[in-house]
Parts: C-alpha cells; sequence; structure tokens
C-alpha cells in the first residue's frame, strides 16, 4: 500500500482567496459573514451570507466566464493555486496516472436560475453552454482539461460531504496504486435567490441578522447555518512520487470513514451512529489509538440537532479521552460552504498540524449543557497537533471523515 502526502493546496473563500490570507484570517478569529450583495433579499427572511471578495475578470476572459458557471471558476482559481504551490511539473508526471476528483453539493446554480429567465422569454435564448456549465461534474472535467490528467476523473455529489467524499476517494486510488497525483476537494456557489429561498423555507439557515452572532456552533442559542461560498483544493501525491522530486510535505491522509445513517432526508440519526462508525473507521484505517488524535475540526454546521449529535458521537468516540481534544468550527467565521466545506476545513486542519495553532469557534457565548467538550472558544490556541480527524456530514445522511496527521518519515 501507498502512503498518500498532501503537497499542495489553494483556496477561494470568505475569508481570503490566498492561503495565507485565508490562515491569517482564520487564525484570528475573523469574521467573514456579510449582508448578501449579489441580489436584492429585502422580500427574503435571510439577509447575510459568507460571501467571496473576488473578481472573476481579473481570472478569466468574458468568453471563459460566459461558458463557466461561479463554482467552476472558484475551483480553477483554487487548483491552479494548489498546482503552482506543490511545484509539480507537467513535463515529469504520468498523466496517465495523474487525476482529478472534485465535487460539488449542487453544482451551477447560478448558470441555472439565469437560463431559466430565458427560458421562460424565448427558448431559443437558452445558451448552448448552459448545460455543461451547470452539471457538477464540469469542474473536475474543467481542471483535467487544464493539466491535461487522464487518470480518474469524476465528481461527487453527497451534499454537505461531497468534498469530504472526493479527498477520501483521491486518498484510496493513490494508497491502492491507482494514481500517483489526484487534485481533489470541492467548490460551491450557492449564494443566489432560490438557494437561499429553498434552504430558508426548509428552516436550515438562521433569521438572525446580526452577523456577530448568526453563526454560533455549539453555542446554546444557535438557530441555524449561515450560508458560505468558495473552493479548497488540495493535491495528493504518492509519498514516494513526492520524495522523489523533493516535493514540501504539508502532512500526510492516514485514514477515511464514509457511512450513512439510513434515517432521514435532512436529520442526522439521533443516537449519532453514522457519524461515530464514520469517524471509527477512519481512525481504525490510520493504525493509531484514539488518544493518539489531539483534534478534531467538526462539522459544527450552528443547527441544534447537528452540533448536539456530532458531540454526542464524539464522545461514544472517544469516551474519556473527549475531554482531552480541542474541537473547533470553522463554520463560525465562513458560513457553511456546503460542497465544498470538507475541503476548506481540511486545508485548515492540516495548517493547523503544520502551524501547531488551533482556529476558534467564533461568536461563542452561551453554553449548552448538551454541547460541553472544548470548543476552543473565541481565540485560536496553541497546540502541538500530531493527529487530527476532519468531519462531514450532509443531507441524505452521508458521513464523511478524514484522518490526516503530521508528516513523518519513518
Amino acid at each position: 500500500m501507498n502512503r498518500v502526502v498532501v503537497t499542495g493546496i489553494g483556496i477561494v473563500s470568505p475569508l481570503g482567496n490566498t492561503i495565507e490570507d485565508f490562515w491569517r484570517n482564520i487564525v484570528s478569529g475573523k469574521n467573514g459573514i456579510s449582508e448578501i450583495n449579489s441580489f436584492d433579499t429585502s422580500g427574503y427572511d435571510v439577509h447575510i451570507a459568507g460571501q467571496c471578495k473576488i473578481n472573476l475578470q481579473h481570472y478569466f476572459d468574458k468568453k471563459t466566464l460566459n461558458k463557466n458557471d461561479k463554482f467552476t471558476a472558484y475551483a480553477i482559481i483554487a487548483a491552479d493555486q494548489a498546482f503552482k504551490d506543490s511545484n509539480l511539473d507537467l513535463k515529469k508526471i504520468n498523466h496517465d496516472k495523474s487525476g482529478v476528483i472534485i465535487g460539488s453539493g449542487i453544482g451551477g446554480m447560478n448558470t441555472f436560475e439565469s437560463q431559466y429567465k430565458k427560458l421562460l422569454k424565448n427558448p431559443r435564448r437558452v445558451s448552448p453552454f448552459f448545460i455543461p456549465s451547470m452539471i457538477p461534474d464540469i469542474a473536475a472535467g474543467q481542471v483535467a482539461i487544464k493539466y491535461g490528467f487522464k487518470g480518474v476523473n469524476y465528481s461527487i455529489l453527497s451534499a454537505c460531504a461531497s468534498s469530504s467524499h472526493c479527498i477520501g476517494d483521491a486518498f484510496r486510488n493513490i494508497k491502492h496504486g491507482y494514481a500517483d497525483i489526484i487534485i481533489t476537494g470541492g467548490s460551491e456557489s450557492t449564494i443566489t435567490p432560490s438557494a437561499i429561498a429553498g434552504f430558508s423555507n426548509m428552516k436550515a439557515l438562521t433569521k438572525n441578522t446580526d452577523i456577530k452572532t448568526a453563526s454560533r456552533p455549539f453555542d446554546s442559542d444557535r438557530d441555524g447555518f449561515v450560508m458560505g461560498e468558495g473552493s479548497g483544493i488540495l493535491v495528493l501525491e504518492k509519498l514516494e512520487h513526492a520524495l522523489n522530486r523533493n516535493a514540501k510535505i504539508y502532512a500526510e491522509i492516514i485514514g477515511y470513514g464514509a457511512t450513512a445513517d439510513a434515517f432521514h432526508l435532512t436529520s442526522p440519526n439521533p443516537d449519532g451512529y453514522g457519524a461515530c462508525k464514520a469517524m471509527k473507521l477512519a481512525i481504525k484505517e490510520s493504525g493509531l489509538d484514539n488518544k493518539n488524535f489531539q483534534y478534531i475540526n467538526a462539522h459544527g454546521t450552528s443547527t441544534k440537532q447537528n452540533d448536539f449529535i456530532e458531540t454526542k458521537a464524539i464522545k461514544k468516540v472517544f469516551k474519556d479521552h473527549s475531554n482531552k481534544i480541542s474541537i473547533s468550527s470553522t463554520k463560525s467565521m465562513i458560513g457553511h460552504l456546503l460542497g465544498a466545506s470538507g475541503s476548506v476545513e481540511m486545508i485548515s486542519t492540516i495548517l493547523s498540524i503544520k502551524n501547531s495553532i488551533i482556529p476558534p469557534t467564533i461568536n461563542y457565548s452561551t453554553k449548552d449543557p448538551d454541547c460541553d467538550l472544548d470548543y476552543v472558544p473565541n481565540e485560536s490556541i496553541s497546540k502541538s497537533v500530531d493527529n487530527a480527524l476532519s468531519n462531514s456530514f450532509g443531507f441524505g445522511g452521508h458521513n464523511s471523515v478524514i484522518a490526516v496527521g503530521k508528516y513523518q518519515n519513518k
């Protein structure tokens, strides 16, 4: 079996469009939530979101933008960062053993809405690029075309677990020898009228308009998540391949667990079974004991059910050690990026390992007796992290957990 390491990372997020800006803002506990400015929300119950501050015209010409949805553009930008960060040389790699696995929870929602308006006026005005711009797999396709990667190439759509599943699949493909290099992660751009209305009407989003208290995972007064957008992309590589080219190594992927709740369309199983099992599987594959983990980047959505059940699941898995683990939710700062959340949170987890700093869960003020673990409230902490878990749970009962560790040349 091959060992799998991370050699490049890239990001587009509400708290920065470079890894340096993102990490500086995350560890300082900066709030990336703001009033929605992409459409008029006066008739909506929800008015805030985690929006990316990026001018796509600086990266693409008009013709290219007309052919790509925002979620694809975000993925291409983040992938370009990750590829450059990895220092890979396209002339020196096997393109047949280089792949792309990039997921999205929804895909081209912006394209769908704009083209549907044209359809209502005149079907002939619908763009010939409508379908290829909208479908969730197109980000993976575009990135593969950009780099000429001819190995595995697909997208996983599993709601808020999408990009975490992608990283897990990329890990397994390399571990079992099907690929040497995989660009992986997720991308999402769903701060649109129909998406906000849909999530709001199903009572998933908070209606709180105060950005300082809206996203507050594990806080007793939490009442729904805040929508976010962006992309997180990683370059995963076979260790031997990375060492042969003297690559910089951020961390090592050491385990992956994927399960289903098989319970409800949108609600997690109250006993936390699926989340428990996914964490246990990831830990088992790592070959480590529970006590070897110091940090969990939680799914931590700021909804009543998720935060309580995730806490319960962590206690069931780690038992007495759960009180010694630091847990934080970066969603408190950037909102919930749906299909991109797992990859962005994995990047944050990797940087925690690399820099020995755990980012905070901001906006935390009132303790919940049912959520009684260490959620690193409001301020980041310095702590050596050898091994960590990144949890992602999605509508449909999809659970994905990635175990990641400090790279050791053993």
